[in-house]
């Protein structure tokens, strides 16, 4: 089961950028879901509420 966090502290930032490989999901109006794969160095921690 997945948690929920209000933000993205120092321990979880540190998580993320040691990850090598990272999904990406999006869901259309009409259900279909895509989940794709990204990795390399491309996923960056802005603040506690947003990533890019």
């Amino acid at each position: 089961m997945g948690k929920q966090y209000p933000g993205i502290n120092a321990d979880i930032q540190t998580f993320i950028e040691q990850q090598h490989i990272f999904f990406v999901g999006t869901a259309a109006a009409d259900g279909r879901v895509n989940i794709s794969p990204k990795g390399q160095d491309t996923l960056r921690v802005f603040d506690a509420n947003r990533v890019a």
